[in-house]
């Protein structure tokens, strides 16, 4: 553990402890976290919804439309990486890889307009660097308990019977299922009585190009007294989040490691926000960043052994977009 780290564990622990208000984000790799007090954000133009609680007027006005055109990577350079992801699984040293891509974008509407009109559980602009608007919950804690919610599985709703069809879908299936056993592992590492309180329901979300169907499950468990003072023991414990790396998680991430050509930097980490009695975080996917004026917009999927390299390009594709209510 560098002292970056040991020292962002220990203000985290303390300001929980004191139950001082703070945001926390944390990049994918733990190299780089932020902690930051509530009332610091806006004045560093930190600006975050989460259900229940956000730090910016949503009066301004929205656009119904966010226009985006993509520039995903080619086929051939995917199915280099998904081959390397695929010949893993068929060595037995993962059986669900979170494969991701990076894809500019371009769009006549900045970080800041993008934000404000893009709909989601979990928002976050952070400065003009980067922004989040992720539909998935990552933990919540409150009054003692401890919960999760994994999101894997997605079809266009469009499509006759997406909803049944999804449901059947074999590598579907498989994937929310190993999911769901990886982070009920997790939470049993800092919790008592973990179960899975509801599994494999479906959502929609809409989006600027189409209605998505989402499959989703709840998890919880029982955290010990005097929690608030381990809240940073607590998160560090259960990163990187499950559902963005696969399973057995540290043999997958390093095959992720291998087999994607770039830096996620803060995608696909977590963000979240404790108010002094409560904690309520998003895992940081359906995210833009800004890179010297240029807009990348990071997406990707889980791979199976079931897994089909042109399904899962184009899946990945779909994924980039703006959801707008």
């Amino acid at each position: 553990m560098t002292d970056l780290i040991a020292e962002f564990r220990r203000r985290m622990n303390s300001l929980a402890g004191k139950h001082v208000p703070f945001l926390f984000i944390i990049d994918y790799e733990i190299r780089t976290p932020l902690l930051i007090p509530l009332d610091e954000c806006i004045q560093q133009k930190i600006y975050f919804s989460v259900p229940g609680r956000s730090n910016y007027s949503k009066s301004k006005s929205l656009s119904s439309e966010i226009v985006i055109k993509k520039t995903p990577p080619g086929f051939e350079e995917y199915l280099k990486a998904f081959t390397i992801v695929q010949t893993n699984i068929h060595k037995g040293n993962s059986y669900l890889v979170n494969l991701t891509f990076p894809s500019k974008i371009e769009s006549p509407s900045g970080l800041e307009e993008i934000f404000h009109s893009a709909s989601a559980a979990y928002k976050l602009l952070y400065k003009n660097d980067f922004l989040v608007f992720s539909p998935e919950c990552f933990i919540k804690i409150a009054h003692g308990k401890i919960k999760t919610y994994p999101m894997k599985g997605t079809m266009d709703a469009s499509i006759e019977n997406a909803e049944q069809l999804l449901l059947q879908n074999e590598k579907e299936t498989a994937e929310h299922a190993t999911i769901v056993d990886l982070l009920r592992n997790d939470l049993s590492r800092v919790a008592e009585n973990v179960v899975v309180e509801k599994y494999r329901y479906l959502e929609k979300i809409v989006t600027s190009e189409k209605t998505l169907i989402q499959a989703s499950s709840v998890i919880s468990g029982k955290l010990s007294p005097g929690y608030n003072d381990h809240i940073g023991d607590i998160i560090l414990s259960l990163l990187p989040a499950g559902s963005i790396c696969g399973a057995p998680k540290n043999s997958t991430l390093k095959i992720i490691s291998e087999a994607e050509p770039y830096s996620r930097g803060y995608y696909t980490g977590v963000f979240g926000i404790y108010d002094g009695e409560t904690l309520d975080s998003g895992v940081m996917i359906r995210y833009i960043e800004n890179q010297s004026g240029n807009l990348i917009y990071k997406s990707g999927g889980g791979i199976t052994s079931l897994s089909k390299p042109e399904e899962e390009y184009n899946e990945l594709i779909d994924k980039v977009y703006v959801p707008i209510s």
